[in-house]
């Protein structure tokens, strides 16, 4: 079992940056693709971005490339998620989750945490 943790959000304004951490605890994550996942209110959970194991390859959405920023610290059991840019629309509740498949599809991923809420103001 993994068990993850979110931190880092928070309220910020438009233009502002946030640094996201993502703790795992129970098994190691170095085994595991990690995603960011994010759900606004009265809409469904969509992907933010994903990394493989070793933090070879990242994909993104389109709506937060070239502004966000996925990273991780398997020695540190960490995956981390810089915003800049911000915008009023990225406000939600944003999921880190474990999977073994590098996906844009939450479905594929094992396990999640329990979310940290952003919150964009304009």
């Amino acid at each position: 079992q993994v068990q993850l943790v979110e931190s880092g959000g928070g309220l910020v304004q438009a233009g502002g940056s946030l640094r996201l951490s993502c703790a795992a605890s129970g098994r190691t994550i170095r085994n595991y693709a990690m995603g960011w996942f994010r759900q606004a209110p009265g809409k469904e959970r969509e992907f933010v971005a994903v990394i493989t194991w070793n933090g070879g390859s990242t994909y993104y959405a389109d709506s937060v490339k070239g502004r966000f920023t996925i990273s991780r610290d398997n020695a540190k059991n960490t995956v981390y998620l810089q915003m800049n840019s911000l915008k009023p629309e990225d406000t939600a509740v944003y999921y880190c989750a474990a999977g073994m498949d590098y996906s844009s599809w939450a479905s594929r991923y094992d396990y999640w945490g329990q979310g940290t809420q952003v919150t964009v103001s304009s």
